[in-house]
């Protein structure tokens, strides 16, 4: 692991001993972001006309902010054990945030702090037993330090269990950098050793066991160039919807609700889509797990929700393809075989674009 920052060291050097945060103010910051976030999402779907729908929508809490005020708690006690579960949350809500440079460039938000958790993690919680919710969001980030540290937690932690966790956490975030053979032999030794040393070990009330089984599923199922498997259901409507019937079509399967951090932007980033590939072969398809009435009322506001969408509030369909974070998109060619599976981003748009170039007009 690289040495850490001046600013990372500095942090630590000057924690004290002692803090005065308790878990109750993390659980506080975590629960106020959850309700705004629900009230936002309220607000939203009952505004009536397009410029009321155009100022609640403005007005979505700002993750970053809920990021400030856990780092606010947890910055002074980052020694401390209890620190670890709001950390994970931290990292869940901070790792994706980016701030835009006045020359368009783009840094994430939060690099100094994570810097900082990193080092911490590697002082003070290398021998821990509640490093597991750590490990999975570290499984979730694109930060290329977190593959480096899970490693030497897999490797040199004392207790198997938490070893086992943080190679399930590895073989998560390996499925990310691609499908050749040596990382998938890797990340089935890895899935592997998972089973074998932590299978009962739950975390966010689902079990090691469950976790790795889905990803062996992915690795069957839902890698590069594997046709993707159907999907059968209903929209807001209850009426029919099959996702065979878009052969011939690039689609954008896009995972998303509307309580998820990124809502917004995910469903800016469609949009934006529809729009540039229009008349082109191009569909994008939601499956969405909010109850239906409010999938329907999502849909009636046209200027935001503006692709058809599976009605899946029992994650039905969500369970066939192992949603395990939301939002997530595949990029499926006009024959339904995976070209991209990942995060919502530039990535889904480069991906259908390439596959445009390549589709010939679906015959009428």
């Amino acid at each position: 692991m690289k040495r850490m920052s001046r600013l990372a060291a500095l942090l630590l050097t000057l924690m004290p001993a002692a803090s005065s945060a308790l878990p109750a103010d993390a659980e506080r910051v975590e629960k106020s972001y959850q309700v705004s976030l629900e009230k936002w999402a309220s607000d939203v779907r009952g505004a009536a006309t397009t410029e009321a729908r155009a100022k609640a929508w403005s007005a979505r809490p700002d993750p970053a902010v809920a990021a400030n005020q856990m780092w606010a708690v947890i910055s002074p006690a980052l020694r401390e054990t209890w620190t670890l579960e709001p950390t994970a949350w931290f990292l869940g809500i901070a790792a994706g945030l980016r701030t835009t440079k006045p020359n368009g460039s783009s840094s994430p938000t939060f690099a100094e702090e994570i810097k900082a958790i990193y080092a911490a993690i590697e002082t003070y919680h290398m021998k821990s037993a509640k490093l597991p919710p750590v490990c999975l969001a570290l499984a979730a980030t694109d930060d290329p330090r977190s593959l480096s540290l899970l490693e030497k937690i897999q490797t040199d932690h004392s207790d198997k269990k938490v070893q086992g966790v943080a190679a399930l956490a590895i073989a998560m975030r390996l499925k990310f950098l691609g499908d050749d053979d040596s990382l998938l032999k890797k990340r089935l030794t890895l899935l592997r050793k998972a089973i074998i040393d932590s299978a009962d070990v739950e975390i966010n009330g689902v079990s090691v066991a469950k976790l790795a089984e889905d990803e062996l599923y992915i690795i069957r199922f839902l890698t590069k160039g594997r046709i993707a498997p159907d999907l059968s259901g209903t929209d807001s409507g209850m009426r029919p919807l099959k996702l065979s019937d878009y052969k011939g079509k690039v689609v954008v399967l896009l995972f998303w609700n509307s309580g998820a951090p990124e809502a917004a932007r995910v469903l800016e980033m469609a949009t934006a889509m529809e729009t540039k590939f229009a008349g082109k072969p191009f569909a994008v398809i939601g499956v969405n797990n909010d109850t239906t009435d409010n999938l329907r009322e999502w849909q009636k506001k046209q200027d935001l929700v503006t692709f058809v969408n599976f009605s899946d509030p029992q994650n039905h369909l969500a369970q066939e393809y192992r949603i395990g974070t939301w939002p997530l998109a595949y990029v499926l060619d006009g024959e339904r075989k995976i070209q991209y599976a990942g995060p919502p981003g530039s990535f889904v748009d480069i991906t259908a674009s390439a596959l445009l170039d390549d589709t010939k007009p679906a015959a009428k």
